[in-house]
């Protein structure tokens, strides 16, 4: 049981923190905000039903004390869950007015309960759910305000949720079926413990399997939702990752094209930050730095190598290995006859063009052609050309 207090918690810090730091950056955002505040509200709804902060709470405000601020900040994760769909379906002056109104029912149900623990409070002598006296009427009408409120609360934003599920893709729309079923969860697990109330309330007894079955929906209701919540960012957060995993791969694999054209063109380097190589593995956003970089200098290197290059035979594309290979022959020569101050025959042109968009693409080529050079000067590569060049000697 500590274990699993222990995990939720800490979730609920984690989650918390992010969207904390999300909050700073963008105060005015007002569905992050009432995001933020949802959160905030439940973790402290979850802290405070703690055995050491319910009796420090105990102790100031009586035996129903720990009870009603427990509720009371349950009513207020609901109300902020409502306003995030409220601001977010909306404009947001209709999603202010709209808040307003529904703060009315939040305000009733903290009064309605207040007045409840006030008016128990020579009858209550405190205890959870399942062992609280129920034919005291002051707190089955606590109870029965608290249940209500929350089914009506739940519902309403499980009808949001619902809506913009259906209408999201993934990883969003993964995130917000986990949050609907956790609302579902509450929701009927409120409207038991309604009815159990009702049935206490008058008398009856309730078999404490049901009691037992609601509360343990409870738990796993809430454990859905912090998933739900955090679910889509994390999913970006991996799908980042592998994306500075793979452009990791894509900048190491460039060095031998790179290291060719800036020992020939040392003056197109870019200006170096303080992040060095190294830091790739310390620091992931000195990741895209390098690798803009390096992919640009490389493309500068080739484009002013290019008036040396046989134009008319050039391949557009160094898509498959044989063209790749061809090129990096033809690359090499012309460096060497630059280095040996002839004239360039020919104009620049751009070299080893990709047939689709975007940086990443043109990596894909500038990798092909880097690969063919690091081919090209292996120790296998070399004896495979003095091989050749004995071969000829002796013919």
């Amino acid at each position: 049981m500590i274990t699993v207090v222990l995990f939720v918690g800490t979730v609920f810090v984690l989650i918390l923190g992010w969207k904390t730091s999300q909050l700073v950056r963008a105060p005015h955002d007002a569905p992050l905000r009432a995001v933020t505040l949802c959160l905030a509200s439940a973790a402290a709804s979850f802290g405070l039903a703690l055995s050491p902060a319910a009796k420090v709470i105990r102790s100031v405000g009586g035996a129903g004390a720990p009870r009603l601020v427990q509720n009371a900040f349950a009513f207020c994760m609901v109300f902020w869950l409502m306003c995030f769909y409220l601001y977010s379906a909306t404009d947001p002056q209709r999603g202010r007015i709209r808040a307003r109104w529904e703060a009315l029912p939040l305000g009733l149900a903290i009064l309605g309960t207040t007045l409840a623990t006030i008016a128990a409070s020579g009858h209550d002598a405190g205890g959870d759910y399942g062992s609280v006296d129920m034919r005291v009427s002051a707190i089955a009408v606590f109870y029965l305000l608290a249940d209500l409120y929350l089914v009506y609360a739940l519902m309403m934003a499980l009808r949001w949720t619902l809506r913009h599920a259906r209408a999201s893709h993934r990883p969003l729309s993964v995130g917000l079926w986990l949050i609907a079923s956790a609302l579902g969860g509450i929701a009927a697990a409120s409207a038991i413990r309604a009815a159990l109330t009702l049935v206490r309330w008058r008398g009856g007894t309730a078999a404490p399997a049901v009691t037992k079955i609601s509360g343990h929906l409870i738990a796993v209701a809430i454990l859905l939702f912090l998933v739900g919540v955090g679910y889509p960012a994390v999913h970006a957060r991996l799908s980042v990752m592998r994306l500075r995993r793979h452009r990791r791969s894509m900048y190491r694999r460039m060095h031998p094209l790179w290291s060719l054209l800036h020992e020939a063109y040392p003056q197109d380097a870019l200006h170096r930050n303080r992040i060095s190589p190294r830091g790739l593995l310390r620091w992931p956003r000195g990741v895209d730095r390098h690798y803009y970089r390096r992919a640009i200098e490389c493309r500068d290197g080739l484009v002013r190598i290019s008036p040396y290059l046989r134009q008319e035979e050039l391949p557009g594309s160094s898509r498959s290995e044989p063209s790749a290979d061809l090129l990096a022959d033809r690359l090499c020569a012309a460096l060497q006859a630059q280095a040996e101050g002839r004239e360039a025959p020919y104009v620049a042109v751009a070299v080893a063009i990709p047939q689709e968009q975007g940086l990443d693409a043109d990596v894909r080529q500038l990798v092909m052609l880097s690969d063919a050079l690091d081919r090209r000067t292996s120790p296998t590569a070399q004896q495979e050309q003095r091989r050749k060049h004995h071969g000829s000697r002796r013919d």
